[in-house]
């Protein structure tokens, strides 16, 4: 094979596995903030209950 020819498809090889993994990398942090999401709207549910479930001290009642 000629050289130049060889050099032409490494070239085009290292573009497809660029493409490759720029996809693939924004597929993975999609999935990050689905989770991180998905985490903090727990978290703040947790946080939400306790508030409604936590036991009322003279002074709040009073005010």
């Amino acid at each position: 094979m000629h050289p130049e020819t060889h050099l032409q498809l490494q070239h085009v090889r290292a573009a497809d596995l660029r493409a490759e993994a720029d996809a693939y990398r924004l597929t993975t942090e999609a999935a990050d903030t689905r989770r991180l999401r998905a985490r903090l709207g727990w978290t703040l549910v947790e946080v939400g209950l306790r508030l409604a479930s936590a036991p009322r001290t003279a002074v709040a009642a009073a005010c």
